[in-house]
């Protein structure tokens, strides 16, 4: 694969309304989590990261207002006057996950452009495949700057868990982080955009993406079988394969993990099995610590914070390695690395 460089980001979380803000809220270990309206099977109120609008507004319409001012961020850095010939790639939820919104199809395409007053390519497209569905749109970029002539692509994920059907889900299956269950997680909502261009030579200063892949696991969050993280170590070495990159190139890793103790067992038993050499130092770093389980939206929030702390000089190195997880048994991983000027 040919590498695409970051140019910008849009972000819109519990903790900041914009890139900037959330970044530095997640660099500082900031988090907004507070008790919801929500009430858990033991009578608890439900702890979550909800995005504070003004005002406030609920179901598919918020997801609409919180993708625009992210889409909105991207936008404003783009030299061009005419958006028409900027392919939006939306990430949405899941189609088969409990208390999912209707309609979440091709017509948010519309309501966000309607919201938005701007006019996306006829290429724009929507992937509706939680976590992974942000790899596909990142590799979908791919083939959009590097084979089809655009010269700008938007990579948007919108998503929210903080649904009375999703969360009634998560809690029957003791996935939430409760008083009465320490291994689960906290509920967030938000959006991100990632704004990609060509880099066929990667410039100093450039945070570029160089390659994806993708692996299936078998032994799944809900099944009974052993963990050996066959999927997510499949998808490191597709990814490296694609990217022409090794370990040597990659300092730590940015992943979804939100909590669970299943996905950290899955990141370690991933690196232990695809690292031939081991690094003396290989961080790993979840958002959604500050930020909770934004589902959807958690590439481009990936991506958002990589580049943040590539251009700030606050990460263990340049190369950065980022993996996510659905709860079925897909897996993907990107990889991407800042081009420090102090190098060349």
């Amino acid at each position: 694969m040919k590498p695409i460089a970051v140019i910008a980001t849009g972000m819109v979380t519990g903790v900041g309304l914009t890139a900037p803000s959330t970044c530095a809220a997640i660099h500082c270990a900031i988090d907004n989590f507070a008790e919801t309206r929500f009430i858990d099977s033991g009578g608890e109120w439900i702890v979550a990261s909800e995005v504070p609008l003004d005002p406030p507004v609920r179901g598919r319409a918020k997801l609409i207002k919180m993708a625009a001012p992210a889409i909105m961020e991207c936008l404003s850095a783009i030299k061009t006057s005419v958006p028409v010939s900027v392919p939006l790639l939306l990430c949405l939820s899941e189609e088969d996950r409990p208390g999912r919104f209707a309609d979440l199809d091709g017509s948010m395409l519309t309501d966000i452009a309607t919201e938005l007053n701007v006019p996306f390519s006829s290429k724009s497209q929507v992937f509706c495949n939680g976590a992974v569905g942000g790899v596909q749109a990142i590799e979908r970029a791919f083939e959009l700057l590097n084979n089809g002539g655009y010269e700008y692509v938007i990579v948007t994920g919108v998503d929210t868990l903080l649904v009375a059907g999703t969360l009634a889900a998560l809690d029957k299956n003791h996935r939430l982080l409760t008083p009465s269950n320490s291994n689960g997680l906290i509920p967030g909502e938000g959006a991100a955009a990632v704004l990609l261009t060509p880099a066929p030579d990667p410039q100093p200063g450039q945070f570029v993406l160089k390659g994806v892949g993708y692996g299936r696991e078998e032994a799944t969050i809900l099944s009974e079988e052993p963990l050996r993280a066959d999927g997510m170590a499949a998808a490191i070495r597709d990814a490296f394969r694609n990217s022409g990159c090794t370990y040597d190139d990659v300092d730590y890793r940015i992943t979804d993990i939100s909590g669970e103790q299943y996905a950290f067992k899955e990141a370690t038993l991933a690196a232990s099995r695809t690292m031939k050499k081991v690094k003396e130092e290989y961080d790993i770093w979840h958002p959604a610590d500050c930020i909770g389980d934004t589902g959807a939206a958690i590439v481009p929030v990936m991506v958002s914070v990589g580049k943040s702390a590539a251009e700030k000089e606050i990460s263990s190195g340049d190369g950065v390695l980022f993996q996510c997880a659905n709860d079925d048994n897909q897996r993907a991983v990107i990889i991407g690395g800042y081009l420090d000027p102090e190098d060349f």
